[in-house]
């Protein structure tokens, strides 16, 4: 006789909403390049990486004016050299201004993209944490954001969609106003040396102080790391990401994911310096995620399973997000009952 189950069905999973927990995403470079690989930009641009960057955004004229010592140098490098030498200011300003004109042009096509996927798969207790410049992440967020309770947002390294006033502090979407005060948000620095990235810039300092209170907060359970490398060169982000998160002894249980296409022994080699937590999961696709599997019940499903007193109860369907949505409409509609749940929660 075959021993009855006694955790969640589906229907249950999507009608159970916890206040608790919390979930942070942190993005990397190939978090956008994975979303553009499935659902190109809107007019066909190529999202650039470090590596390409001068090629793509058409760099090559300035950079060839540059003495030969320099030519060969990844993009990083080279602006680091020439950033911190006045006499190359008007290269560094030309530089400048292009790549915030290329990557301000890029728009989500208007299809579902992952980003769609991503923002609508988590709630308010929640923060998605990006290192991208491009306006990906902020375009996704902004097109459901009358339509459910949608995650926080940082913007680590700048973004061109992002736009801030200092003497406000408030920041928000580029070229609008400030309610309280009328003045501008104006757009955010995006380079920075890369010996010495300065996570003092005031607004910087507003996004990494939200996503360190998220880091500290011992009811945060679950981290999911999205095409991000930790990049020796960012040694203040990975400081700040090892004291808050890894070896922050103080939290009992965690669980922590990472999505990368690299093979999964040289991920665990990279991460392994981290001392990450007893747990922690490798996936090569959005969709395998639990973001994709219990979208909006991540944390849920941690409780769930974590702290059940047997087997049976550890037990629950996941609820996987189809990935053949053709409209942001169809989207939507499949979320709706999750977001009637949390609704109901709430009254």
């Amino acid at each position: 006789m075959t021993q009855k189950r006694i955790g969640l069905t589906k229907k249950e999973v999507i009608n159970t909403v916890y206040d608790g927990g919390g979930h942070i995403v942190i993005l990397g470079a190939g978090a956008s390049i994975a979303s553009t690989i499935r659902n190109p930009e809107k007019s066909g641009k190529v999202l650039p990486a470090m590596k390409n960057l001068i090629k793509v955004i058409g760099l090559s004229d300035v950079v060839k004016k540059l003495p030969k010592k320099f030519q060969k140098r990844n993009f990083e490098t080279l602006y680091s050299l020439i950033g911190e030498d006045r006499q190359f200011a008007d290269a560094v300003k030309e530089i400048e201004d292009r790549v915030q004109k290329y990557f301000q042009s890029l728009e989500l096509p208007e299809v579902p993209t992952i980003y769609d996927y991503l923002v609508l798969s988590l709630r308010p207790k929640d923060i998605i944490a990006t290192f991208n410049w491009d306006p990906f992440l902020f375009q996704a967020w902004s097109r459901h954001r009358g339509f459910a309770d949608l995650p926080y947002l940082a913007f680590l390294h700048g973004n061109v969609a992002i736009g801030y006033n200092e003497k406000a502090n408030v920041f928000g979407a580029v070229g609008l106003k400030a309610k309280d005060s009328n003045e501008i948000l104006a757009p955010t620095k995006l380079l920075f040396p890369v010996s010495k990235k300065n996570y003092q810039d005031s607004f910087l300092t507003t996004q990494w102080d939200m996503l360190k209170d998220f880091l500290n907060d011992q009811n945060v359970k679950r981290i999911t790391i999205f095409g991000y490398g930790a990049p020796k060169s960012d040694l203040e982000a990975i400081k700040i990401l090892s004291e808050s998160w890894f070896l922050n002894k103080k939290r009992d249980v965690e669980d922590i994911e990472i999505i990368d296409i690299l093979p999964p022994e040289r991920i665990e080699r990279h991460w392994s310096k981290f001392n990450p937590s007893d747990y922690y999961s490798i996936k090569d696709d959005y969709f395998k995620s639990i973001l994709a599997h219990n979208p909006r019940r991540t944390s849920e499903s941690f409780f769930h399973h974590s702290f059940a007193m047997t087997e049976d109860e550890a037990w629950a369907e996941s609820n996987p997000v189809p990935q053949n949505f053709k409209t942001l409409d169809e989207m939507r509609h499949w979320f709706r009952p999750l977001i009637e749940a949390e609704e109901n929660k709430k009254k």
